[in-house]
């Protein structure tokens, strides 16, 4: 459960920083958030503790992973106005080419949400979103 006045503060504010620096794993990984609107853009910058493969140099693949399925937890909190983490119940993930070591960015999509489930599709990229990384699908299951 998050901190309420961390947690009003980033839905008044569209201010992510708090927030995430209160998720190790975020922290952790570097990863950034920023509102345009009703829209919320994920960045994960670039660095060196992030890199699995160090002779492309490409991101590990499981940096990617997390990236994205945070990025998707955190999407659906802020789109469901709740305090609560929600629950992972399956996470699918193609990755269709190498994360290199340089900026990357993840778009998220709330494709279903029923009256226990929701489902948010994920997209990242680097240099341009007609060319992503990764895409992946996200089962979560809500509180009740």
């Amino acid at each position: 459960m998050t901190d309420p006045e961390i947690y009003r503060h980033t839905r008044e504010t569209g201010d992510f920083t708090r927030f995430l620096e209160s998720i190790p794993y975020a922290t952790f990984i570097g990863l950034e958030c920023d509102q345009f609107g009703d829209d919320l853009i994920f960045r994960l910058p670039k660095k060196e503790e992030n890199i699995g493969n160090p002779i492309l140099p490409a991101i590990h693949g499981g940096v990617i992973g997390g990236f994205m399925e945070l990025s998707a937890a955190i999407y659906l909190m802020m789109s469901q106005d709740s305090m609560r983490m929600p629950r992972i119940v399956d996470f699918s993930l193609d990755y269709l080419r190498a994360g290199l070591n340089r900026e990357t960015y993840a778009e998220c999509r709330l494709t279903r949400q029923g009256n226990r489930v929701a489902n948010v599709m994920v997209t990242a990229w680097q240099k341009s979103r007609a060319q992503p990384i990764a895409t992946a699908r996200a089962h979560f299951l809500l509180e009740d």
